[in-house]
């Protein structure tokens, strides 16, 4: 396992859980906090597929629930023979809480991609552009 091994198995863990019954995509997020705190997060569905919310944003919630506010990295475990990126609902929520965050990709297969938020997301809206 690479060094985000830990992180990439507790992703893996919690697509488990996952509440997929439409998609049979099982999707598992965890998010790490500059402290070493952990969250995570699986992909819940819904019959109207619009309120359906993904692994990473539930990750992104439960951190916030448990009172963080930033994230250094994000390990993102996909079903699939090839990693699968967030999608851009996630890609822009990964980014209010730090676009310089790495984002690791993992899968079914060897592959394994790291990218940082801001580089799956360029141009994007955010805080600063608030100010």
């Amino acid at each position: 396992m690479s060094d985000h091994g830990k992180l990439i198995a507790a992703a893996r863990e919690v697509s488990r859980r996952a509440y997929a019954p439409y998609s049979k995509f099982h999707v598992g997020a965890v998010v790490q906090t500059p402290g070493g705190e952990t969250y995570a997060g699986c992909n819940v569905e819904n019959a109207s597929y619009g309120l359906t919310c993904c692994a990473e944003r539930n990750a992104i919630g439960q951190m916030v629930a448990a009172g963080a506010t930033a994230f250094d990295i994000v390990a993102v475990y996909t079903p699939t023979e090839k990693p699968t990126a967030p999608c851009g609902a996630c890609r822009q929520v990964l980014y209010e809480f730090n676009p310089e965050a790495i984002v690791v990709s993992a899968c079914d297969g060897p592959e394994v991609i790291e990218t940082t938020v801001k580089d799956l997301l360029p141009g994007a809206f955010g805080p600063k552009n608030l100010t």
